[in-house]
């Protein structure tokens, strides 16, 4: 007859297997807690910023002009009132209506708005609102969790988590010119997201949720929050965001084996003007229609893109060497950028 101490020391040299199932059980719990913990702490975080925008167009057509209604997301940068949203979401609005959390109503005010990084600025008459914390978007890394609040569809507040896909890519804007530096994430967005934060797990935005690849399944991008707070801060000084300009259509092209061999270029490909326009600064200084651009300044121009980024606004008014090939030649010719109109 096997006796209590017998029974309970039987007990202790119960099987390893037996007690690694309960162990790892409870160990999945605790990861899918702490998940869940960190999901729901980032939404708490930043969803008292987050606000619904409504936007009207005039439409004209057939049978006269009509108001076209649609809407987007966005979140409070500042107390006082100002959001960060997307371009697309109010370019061209001729009303805004903007939606707190706590069922507030306002009228918005354009302050500015960037095609060229689909950012815009809003503000509305308010003070002492929650406001969203911009965290620095060099930080993050491929893998890490990220949640996206928005509106999609007019959902209030509707929360998606997931990872960060990719980083450093690039998109194209509306108006043509690429954005840089744009996160990719497989955080679900939708129609009505667009301006909407993406922030870690500790709540920080790195990021205002611009598209998605409607064809495709986790595809979806953010616009970088270091972007977002260098155009932010100029749309909020001045309206607008300053770039320069010389008066230049061009389109990419490769470049003749022997031309990069020759002139020892690190780029296979340069861009050929197309046109240069009358009393611009590029037809002032004397560049010309199939002229081949390889160089701005210290940059190696091998696509119309690089030339978009080379012409910031610390160019205007100062006097860039531009690279060309002419008739088999390579000219410098000295260029002085002007401020882009609009």
């Amino acid at each position: 007859m096997q006796t209590i101490l017998e029974y309970l020391s039987s007990l202790d040299h119960q099987s390893d297997e037996t007690k690694r199932v309960p162990s790892e059980a409870q160990a999945d719990r605790e990861l899918l807690d702490a998940y869940s913990r960190a999901v729901t702490g980032a939404a708490e975080t930043i969803s008292p910023a987050v606000v619904n925008v409504e936007v009207r167009h005039r439409v004209g057509g057939s049978r006269g002009e009509r108001l076209h209604e649609g809407s987007g997301s966005g979140f409070v940068y500042t107390p006082d009132g100002f959001i960060l949203t997307n371009s697309h979401v109010v370019h061209g609005a001729v009303e805004l209506r903007v939606t707190l959390m706590d069922g507030r109503e306002f009228e918005g005010q354009l302050v500015g708005n960037d095609p060229d990084t689909d950012l815009a600025v809003i503000r509305i008459p308010a003070m002492g609102l929650a406001a969203g914390s911009l965290g620095n978007s060099q930080h993050i890394r491929v893998g890490q969790l990220v949640v996206a609040v928005g509106h999609p569809y007019g959902f209030q507040t509707t929360v998606t988590a997931g990872v960060v896909s990719a980083l450093g890519r690039s998109l194209r804007s509306q108006s043509g010119r690429v954005i840089e530096n744009v996160i990719q994430t497989d955080a679900a967005l939708n129609p009505g997201n667009s301006g909407g934060p993406l922030v870690t797990a500790s709540g920080e935005v790195v990021g205002v949720n611009t598209a998605v690849i409607r064809s495709a399944q986790g595809l979806c991008f953010a616009i970088g929050s270091n972007t977002a707070r260098d155009v932010a801060m100029q749309l909020m000084k001045d309206g607008r965001v300053r770039r320069s300009y010389i008066g230049i259509s061009g389109q990419t092209i490769p470049l003749p084996r022997r031309f990069v061999v020759h002139f020892g270029l690190s780029k296979e490909t340069a861009v050929r003007i197309g046109s240069a326009e009358p009393d611009s600064p590029a037809a002032r200084a004397g560049l010309r229609d199939g002229d081949v651009i390889i160089g701005f300044g210290n940059h190696p121009i091998a696509a119309v893109d690089d030339l978009h980024r080379a012409l910031t606004w610390e160019r205007i008014g100062a006097v860039v060497p531009i690279s060309v090939i002419r008739r088999g030649e390579k000219l410098v010719i000295d260029v002085i950028p002007v401020e882009k109109a609009g």
